[in-house]
């Protein structure tokens, strides 16, 4: 996992990693989790905040998150994004501010803008009242001299979809109603005041318990940790710690592609648009922001995480699986009530990392190789690599794919664009991949390193491994045993293999 602040992520790996284990040792209860608290923050004087108490009471919200809680006890909400109050504090109020390029000139023309009677006459320039400003701008625009500027806080800017507001406080607050559980703000709080529920200590639990928990690790695993660590690698290591297994998702974008392309092949003869469906952020973006493209235009497909998950609780209806990635959203996904057979739980390569060193066990190269999808399948994480999917399952199937046109959307301006053109039937497209994150998942708000390293040493990976086809790769898996539909229902295609 990695921010702009190595602070931010090396106290909550410190935070999470104690908290794992306690939980294996099953010593997780308030005393044991206070000797943490204090361990951080000793006092008298304070590490990191104006003074302890508070500093403690950030660390207290902290462990909670970690603990799959709410950060403030007695609060409750299914959102996974949330913000621990007492850390956000030192964030500027307004969003308008007077600089000293302000002429104090005579027309005054800011003060003439401004219908809520939030701008004065200072002493040298002019003043906003924040209790009094809406943020409408006006001042700014009239501005003869460009003295008065907008700073809008790092949060509220990485949010793609305007579901961050403040309250009377000035601190942050979640509009659940319209948050797609993308992450971006997480990572953009230079004071790490909003952070995701952590379901480790519920995975740690079912391990301890006897339960047959499998690991589901995204695509854009492959990379994550350098060139030498691949799949096989991650799985030792897995398996090491309790997990009975470990399969890669990839192979779930192997059923994703083939049942899509059947989608795709089927719109393409109504002259239907549509959009991809494996994107959590996305397809919430669409259900709360775009209801109508959601319903007609949307891929009715699951993503390669349910579908892996459903395969595996097809063979073991038992089973307890856990989905390990670089995304936020797949939390969201896990407890969406209109998926059926989700991964029970998700977890970052950050939570997963500190949960390994709880048990101190490293993740290092291995000799045995281990693939169970295809390149195609690999290739999801990045940015157009469902659409090619897609296209090549396909092609497979003896579809004509010439003149098919392709839009592919990477990041979350870029992507409520495209739907904007789509709602007003001015999309110049026929289908639409669409990701939240830029870069596509490679690229998502809790990856473990720099994207960049990440797609260079991903490359050396993935041309090792072999060319097997999507449908030839699907030929070993029963998929006539569970549903690709999103609720669960029937399939209305016949699966392209048996």
């Amino acid at each position: 996992m990695i921010t702009n602040d190595k602070g931010i992520v090396d106290l909550k790996h410190f935070i999470l990693r104690e908290v794992c284990r306690l939980a294996w040792e099953d010593r997780l209860n308030t005393e044991e989790t206070e000797k943490i608290v204090y361990e951080v923050s000793p006092g008298p004087k304070p590490q990191y905040r104006c003074c302890v108490y508070k500093e403690r009471e950030i660390l207290r919200g902290r462990i909670r998150l970690a603990m799959g809680q709410m950060p403030e006890p007695g609060k409750t909400s299914d959102n996974v994004v949330q913000v621990i109050p007492a850390a956000c504090d030192d964030c500027p109020i307004q969003d308008y501010f007077v600089t000293d390029i302000c002429r104090f000139c005579l027309g005054k023309a800011c003060l003439n803008a401004c219908n809520f009677g939030a701008i004065s006459r200072g002493d040298s320039k002019m003043r906003i009242d924040p209790n009094k400003c809406k943020s409408c701008g006006l001042c700014a625009k009239s501005c003869p001299y460009g003295a008065i500027i907008h700073q809008e806080r790092p949060c509220k800017k990485a949010c793609p979809v305007g579901a961050i507001f403040y309250n009377d406080a000035g601190v942050c607050q979640i509009d659940e109603s319209k948050c797609i559980h993308c992450g971006h703000c997480i990572h953009s709080c230079p004071f790490g005041a909003i952070g995701s529920k952590i379901y480790a200590v519920d995975v740690i639990r079912a391990i301890r318990a006897g339960k047959r928990v499998i690991a589901m690790c995204a695509p854009a695993t492959e990379g994550q940790f350098g060139n030498k660590i691949g799949m096989a690698a991650i799985r030792a290591a897995l398996k090491k710690y309790g997990f009975a297994e470990m399969v890669e998702v990839g192979l779930g974008g192997d059923m994703t592609a083939a049942y899509e392309a059947l989608e795709w092949i089927e719109a393409r003869k109504e002259g239907r648009k549509m959009t991809t469906s494996c994107c959590p952020a996305f397809i919430s973006m669409l259900h709360h922001h775009f209801p109508k493209i959601y319903e007609e235009n949307k891929s009715a497909t699951v993503s390669p995480m349910v579908a892996v998950s459903r395969y595996l609780k097809a063979v073991d209806p038992e089973c307890v699986t856990v989905f390990i990635g670089p995304c936020i959203a797949k939390k969201g996904e896990t407890q969406n009530p209109l998926i059926t057979d989700s991964a029970d739980y998700a977890l970052t390569y950050g939570e997963m990392v500190a949960m390994l060193d709880a048990r101190e066990i490293p993740i290092e190269p291995v000799e045995e190789d281990y693939q169970e999808s295809s390149v195609f399948g690999k290739r999801f994480a990045g940015t157009g690599g469902v659409a090619a999917a897609v296209m090549e399952a396909m092609k497979e199937m003896g579809e004509d794919t010439d003149g098919i046109r392709l839009m592919t959307c990477a990041g979350g301006d870029e992507c409520r664009k495209a739907m904007m053109l789509l709602k007003a039937g001015k999309l110049d497209a026929d289908f639409v991949e669409g990701m939240i994150c830029p870069g596509g998942c490679v690229g998502g708000p809790s990856k473990h390193q720099a994207e960049g390293l990440v797609i260079k040493a991903r490359g050396d990976l993935l041309a090792k491994a072999d060319g097997r086809k999507i449908l030839d790769n699907l030929k070993d898996y029963p998929m006539d045993r569970f549903s690709m539909q999103r609720d669960g229902s029937p399939n209305p295609h016949e699966p392209p293999v048996r």
